[in-house]
């Protein structure tokens, strides 16, 4: 198991991408606690899913958004674990609207979550992460963050400042050990895209633009992220890996 003994916190794990993320680690070795928000029957699921594999888990409610929150829950996963050793910061969210149109609540939610929140769970790990020099952080971004969308300046802002971040932390923790990458996922089948009412067009506009010609799985994701947190990619730092199927080409 590429994973074995390691700790890792994944945010936004009760579903989607999140929980695929976190099953996946733990198949590999890993525990793992993973946050919510709103799903607490769906996280502690997958908690106990990972608990039947013999590994230690936990899942703990966050609006990473809040930075006295996301100290708390990295508080509480080492005092759990011992340490941590990697940080998966995935939870996010859209508030879609033409930019003539949006709301300042639309603009300022979507940047809180997405952005800050990714800063609030950094802050908390990088200093544990630079004393033990070791630590892998891999940052959840899109394919929307290097190309745009229309309907999500917002979105769209936030996943490029992912990017942004996740190539100058590589730069600041690279001396002491840590590696700092990012996933960029096109058109992922999670539960929200199979229950919207707009699913059949989502999928054929994109899949006028995937080469590989199917739509990408949260286990996809999932395996990308597994080996970046595994000391197989030991010399790759300051990446964005497209998982999308070609969709960005």
């Amino acid at each position: 198991m590429l994973l074995e003994g390691k700790n890792a916190l994944v945010t936004g794990g009760s579903q989607g991408i999140g929980a695929a993320i976190s099953l996946e680690l733990a198949r590999e070795g890993a525990n793992v606690c993973l946050t919510y928000r709103k799903h607490k029957a769906e996280a502690e699921k997958y908690a106990e899913e990972i608990l039947a594999m013999g590994r230690k888990a936990m899942a703990v409610k966050c609006d990473i958004s809040v930075y006295a929150e996301a100290e708390t829950v990295v508080e509480s996963a080492v005092e759990a674990f011992g340490r941590l050793d990697i940080l998966v910061n995935n939870a996010g969210m859209n508030w879609d609207g033409v930019s003539w149109k949006m709301k300042e609540e639309q603009w300022d939610r979507v940047i809180e979550v997405n952005l800050k929140g990714y800063f609030n769970f950094t802050r908390q790990a990088a200093p544990l992460f630079k004393n033990q020099k070791y630590g892998k952080i891999i940052n959840i971004t899109s394919i929307n963050g290097l190309r745009g969308k229309f309907g999500q300046t917002n979105y769209s802002a936030s996943k490029a400042g992912i990017i942004g971040f996740t190539k100058a932390l590589a730069r600041e923790l690279g001396a002491f050990g840590v590696n700092v990458n990012a996933v960029a996922p096109g058109l992922i089948e999670t539960a929200m895209l199979k229950e919207a009412e707009s699913r059949d067009r989502i999928i054929e506009m994109a899949m006028n633009e995937i080469v590989l010609k199917r739509v990408g799985q949260p286990e996809d994701l999932a395996n990308v992220v597994v080996f970046l947190a595994s000391d197989k990619a030991r010399h790759v730092t300051g990446e964005v890996i497209k998982v999308d199927g070609g969709q960005y080409i």
